[in-house]
Protein backbone atom coordinates (compact mmCIF):
# COMPACT_ATOMS: atom_id res chain seq x y z
CA UNK A 1 0.00 0.00 0.00
CA UNK A 2 1.58 3.54 -1.17
CA UNK A 3 1.76 6.03 1.34
CA UNK A 4 -0.93 8.21 -0.12
CA UNK A 5 -3.16 4.75 0.36
CA UNK A 6 -2.31 5.00 4.36
CA UNK A 7 -3.08 8.44 4.60
CA UNK A 8 -6.37 8.39 2.91
CA UNK A 9 -7.66 5.62 4.96
CA UNK A 10 -6.29 6.79 7.77
CA UNK A 11 -7.62 10.71 8.18
CA UNK A 12 -11.97 10.70 9.14
CA UNK A 13 -12.86 13.83 10.69
CA UNK A 14 -15.06 14.51 12.96
CA UNK A 15 -18.37 14.83 11.41
CA UNK A 16 -17.73 11.70 8.92
CA UNK A 17 -17.28 9.38 12.13
CA UNK A 18 -20.10 11.19 14.43
CA UNK A 19 -22.40 10.28 11.55
CA UNK A 20 -21.37 7.21 11.43
CA UNK A 21 -21.76 6.78 15.13
CA UNK A 22 -25.04 7.61 14.55
CA UNK A 23 -25.88 5.32 12.14
CA UNK A 24 -24.78 2.41 13.52
CA UNK A 25 -25.91 3.42 16.98
CA UNK A 26 -22.39 3.24 18.18
CA UNK A 27 -22.68 -0.75 18.54
CA UNK A 28 -20.44 -3.21 15.97
CA UNK A 29 -22.47 -3.48 12.84
CA UNK A 30 -21.74 -7.00 12.61
CA UNK A 31 -21.50 -8.61 16.37
CA UNK A 32 -24.01 -5.99 17.75
CA UNK A 33 -21.45 -5.42 20.31
CA UNK A 34 -21.89 -2.09 22.26
CA UNK A 35 -19.42 0.46 22.82
CA UNK A 36 -20.79 1.14 26.57
CA UNK A 37 -19.99 -2.40 27.52
CA UNK A 38 -16.20 -3.01 26.22
CA UNK A 39 -13.54 -1.38 26.96
CA UNK A 40 -11.36 -0.27 23.36
CA UNK A 41 -13.09 2.09 21.17
CA UNK A 42 -14.89 0.36 17.90
CA UNK A 43 -13.31 0.95 15.44
CA UNK A 44 -14.46 2.46 12.10
CA UNK A 45 -14.54 -0.39 9.17
CA UNK A 46 -14.21 0.16 5.27
CA UNK A 47 -16.61 -2.12 4.34
CA UNK A 48 -14.71 -1.94 0.64
CA UNK A 49 -11.36 -1.75 1.73
CA UNK A 50 -9.31 1.11 0.54
CA UNK A 51 -7.03 -1.33 -0.79
CA UNK A 52 -10.27 -2.16 -3.34
CA UNK A 53 -11.06 0.99 -4.43
CA UNK A 54 -13.36 1.62 -0.76
CA UNK A 55 -13.38 5.44 0.33
CA UNK A 56 -13.70 7.52 3.26
CA UNK A 57 -17.48 8.34 2.71
CA UNK A 58 -20.05 7.64 5.08
CA UNK A 59 -21.63 5.43 2.68
CA UNK A 60 -18.51 3.07 2.93
CA UNK A 61 -18.20 3.16 6.56
CA UNK A 62 -19.44 1.29 9.86
CA UNK A 63 -18.10 0.45 13.12
CA UNK A 64 -16.93 -2.52 14.24
CA UNK A 65 -15.42 -3.99 17.24
CA UNK A 66 -11.80 -5.06 17.21
CA UNK A 67 -12.33 -8.65 16.94
CA UNK A 68 -14.77 -8.44 14.08
CA UNK A 69 -12.68 -6.18 12.40
CA UNK A 70 -9.58 -8.06 12.46
CA UNK A 71 -11.10 -11.22 11.14
CA UNK A 72 -12.82 -8.73 8.82
CA UNK A 73 -9.56 -7.25 7.41
CA UNK A 74 -9.57 -6.59 3.47
CA UNK A 75 -12.54 -9.38 2.87
CA UNK A 76 -15.72 -8.75 0.86
CA UNK A 77 -16.41 -12.42 0.67
CA UNK A 78 -16.55 -15.36 2.66
CA UNK A 79 -17.74 -19.67 2.16
CA UNK A 80 -21.16 -20.02 3.69
CA UNK A 81 -20.46 -22.69 5.66
CA UNK A 82 -23.59 -25.10 4.71
CA UNK A 83 -23.67 -24.65 1.29
CA UNK A 84 -19.51 -24.27 0.32
CA UNK A 85 -20.17 -21.58 -1.64
CA UNK A 86 -18.72 -17.90 -2.06
CA UNK A 87 -20.57 -15.15 -1.51
CA UNK A 88 -20.27 -11.55 -0.37
CA UNK A 89 -20.38 -10.26 3.33
CA UNK A 90 -23.12 -8.66 5.33
CA UNK A 91 -22.83 -5.07 4.06
CA UNK A 92 -24.33 -3.09 6.97
CA UNK A 93 -25.24 -0.09 5.05
CA UNK A 94 -27.35 -1.81 2.51
CA UNK A 95 -28.57 -4.83 4.26
CA UNK A 96 -31.23 -4.85 7.30
CA UNK A 97 -28.90 -7.23 10.18
CA UNK A 98 -32.70 -8.68 11.42
CA UNK A 99 -32.83 -9.97 7.38
CA UNK A 100 -29.21 -11.59 7.87
CA UNK A 101 -28.69 -12.90 11.50
CA UNK A 102 -30.56 -14.13 14.55
CA UNK A 103 -29.29 -14.75 17.79
CA UNK A 104 -29.94 -18.56 19.37
CA UNK A 105 -32.39 -18.86 22.12
CA UNK A 106 -30.30 -17.76 24.74
CA UNK A 107 -29.08 -14.85 22.87
CA UNK A 108 -25.16 -15.54 23.31
CA UNK A 109 -24.60 -17.54 19.24
CA UNK A 110 -25.26 -15.28 16.50
CA UNK A 111 -27.32 -17.75 13.61
CA UNK A 112 -27.05 -16.77 10.12
CA UNK A 113 -30.18 -17.03 8.34
CA UNK A 114 -29.14 -16.68 4.49
CA UNK A 115 -26.10 -17.55 2.92
CA UNK A 116 -24.57 -13.81 3.49
CA UNK A 117 -25.13 -14.20 7.40
CA UNK A 118 -23.65 -17.86 7.54
CA UNK A 119 -20.34 -16.55 5.21
CA UNK A 120 -20.03 -13.11 7.70
CA UNK A 121 -20.13 -15.03 11.60
CA UNK A 122 -17.55 -17.61 9.87
CA UNK A 123 -15.33 -15.38 8.24
CA UNK A 124 -15.17 -12.49 11.47
CA UNK A 125 -15.41 -15.76 14.10
CA UNK A 126 -18.33 -13.91 15.90
CA UNK A 127 -19.04 -17.44 17.05
CA UNK A 128 -15.21 -18.55 18.03
CA UNK A 129 -14.03 -15.85 20.11
CA UNK A 130 -14.23 -17.27 23.79
CA UNK A 131 -13.71 -13.84 25.47
CA UNK A 132 -16.86 -12.30 23.15
CA UNK A 133 -19.40 -15.89 24.55
CA UNK A 134 -18.53 -15.15 27.97
CA UNK A 135 -19.11 -11.52 28.09
CA UNK A 136 -22.61 -11.99 26.02
CA UNK A 137 -23.10 -14.43 28.63
CA UNK A 138 -22.86 -12.56 31.20
CA UNK A 139 -24.59 -9.37 29.29
CA UNK A 140 -27.56 -11.43 28.99
CA UNK A 141 -27.25 -12.19 32.58
CA UNK A 142 -27.52 -8.31 33.56
CA UNK A 143 -30.02 -7.25 30.58
CA UNK A 144 -27.51 -5.57 28.27
CA UNK A 145 -28.04 -8.09 25.47
CA UNK A 146 -29.03 -8.51 22.65
CA UNK A 147 -29.48 -4.06 21.95
CA UNK A 148 -32.95 -3.38 22.39
CA UNK A 149 -34.09 -2.54 18.54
Amino acid sequence: MSRSDKSRRAYLDPETKRKVREIHHDQCSYCQVQQQFVPDPLEFEHITPVSKGGSNQVENLCLSCGNCNRHKASKTQGVDPETGQLTDLFNPNTQVWDEHFNWDEESIYLIGCTPTGRATIEALHINKVEFAITARHHWVKAGWHPPKK
